[in-house]
């Protein structure tokens, strides 16, 4: 498990953009938001980053950068992008399930056709331009994320009122 206020693993990965998305190179002002996502069988993904997608402004307008993040191939994200109308948010995609779970993400087999044999299941990381931890959401299931308004409410307050990481102790 990654506490708070510690540096987060190493992370670089292609984009659907054709170039490498590295962790350590995203400053935005407060944070960086990893949304790691299931693929693109995941119809509850689907859903969430549109979400997202909606909300990138508000984000950007709090210093907040995003980005979703799956261990589908080339052809399953850009799957994704297309079909989900995904046109703003960074989608990286190649993420190893070795590298999953460094992060602490939980790791599922297939259950149905069209799932890869091996997926990481949903995780959101919010990361310091330092690179240290501030909050992580894990699940072991595509259930209960955390929804992208109560998200921008809580994050509107942290920024404003520089509340601290928690969860360190």
């Amino acid at each position: 498990m990654i506490k708070p206020q510690t540096q987060v693993p190493p992370l670089s990965l292609p984009t659907l953009d054709g170039e490498q998305w590295t962790l350590n190179a995203s400053k935005p002002s407060h944070f960086t938001f990893l949304f790691f996502y299931r693929g693109y069988h995941c119809p509850i993904c689907k859903n969430y980053l549109r979400s997202i997608e909606r909300k990138l402004d508000e984000l950007a307008e709090l210093g907040i950068a995003a980005v979703a993040i799956s261990s589908d191939s080339h052809e399953r994200a850009q799957k994704s992008k297309d079909e989900w109308g995904i046109d703003r948010l960074p989608m990286a995609y190649g993420l190893t399930i070795e590298e999953a779970r460094t992060w602490g993400l939980y790791v599922s087999k297939a259950i149905n056709p069209g799932e890869p044999e091996l997926f990481s299941e949903p995780g959101l990381f919010v990361v310091r331009p330092d690179g240290t931890l501030f909050a992580a959401s894990i699940q072991t299931m595509p259930f209960t994320r955390p929804a992208i308004q109560e998200l921008l409410t809580g994050f509107s307050y942290i920024v404003k009122h520089g509340y601290p990481a928690r969860g360190e102790a």
